[in-house]
């Protein structure tokens, strides 16, 4: 896998970290601030997560993208 691929799938990856995570702190909060604080921890990642998709397919639709 190219090094720019790769960058993108860990990306994809940490988005997906971050989203359980959201979860899990919302899971256990105990104040609102927790839960400001995994809302935007979640909509952060949501966001970095639909760049990465959009990248990915552009490398895929240039021919780029390799999975090797």
């Amino acid at each position: 896998m190219r090094p720019c691929d790769q960058n993108i799938k860990l990306t994809l990856d940490l988005s997906e970290e971050m989203i359980r995570l959201a979860d899990q702190g919302d899971d256990h909060r105990e104040d609102c601030g927790c839960g400001i604080l995994y809302g935007i921890l979640r909509d952060s990642a949501y966001k970095i997560k639909k760049i990465a998709e959009e990248e990915k397919q552009a490398h895929i639709r240039k021919g780029l993208w390799r999975d090797d």
